[in-house]
């Protein structure tokens, strides 16, 4: 089936992308969280507006990417939030909570979907994120989780 990509969905393509997958990944997992709209003679229309939309968001060059992440490696990211006495949290450090605490650190504004959290974090402490700022630029970034 061939679809148009609303957003960058890893390994397939970024938003704007014509491509063609199988029936039931399309039909039951991109186009119902968002991700993806079938294909047809007008939406050709809507891909130029989504390309667009995405150039304004994108980081063009991978100097200004290199540039980026040089911002971002020198921010110190503190993120409170309530856990339990063992050190569990109340839940689980998302990719949105990760990108509110880089930009209140005074980091650069940082797209949510760009944050790539190697597992999901429940504990408090030091942990690892990768923001993935180009095909080829990527940031490792620390993130210290501490009860709130």
């Amino acid at each position: 089936m061939k679809i148009i990509l609303t957003h960058e969905v890893s390994g397939l393509g970024t938003a704007g992308d014509v491509v063609d997958v199988k029936d039931g990944y399309a039909r039951n997992y991109l186009v119902p969280r968002g991700f993806a709209i079938r294909w047809t003679k007008g939406g050709e229309k809507d891909v130029a507006q989504i390309r667009r939309a995405r150039k304004i968001h994108e980081i063009a060059t991978i100097e200004q990417a290199n540039e980026v992440k040089a911002r971002l490696e020198g921010v110190k990211v503190r993120l409170a939030v309530r856990s339990g006495d063992a050190g569990r949290l109340f839940g689980s450090v998302t990719q949105a909570d990760v990108a509110s605490a880089i930009k209140a650190a005074g980091g650069p504004d940082v797209d949510k979907r760009r944050v790539e959290l190697g597992a999901p974090i429940k504990t408090l402490g030091a942990h690892q994120v990768s923001v993935r700022l180009h095909a080829d630029v990527v940031a490792k970034l620390g993130v210290e989780v501490i009860a709130a």
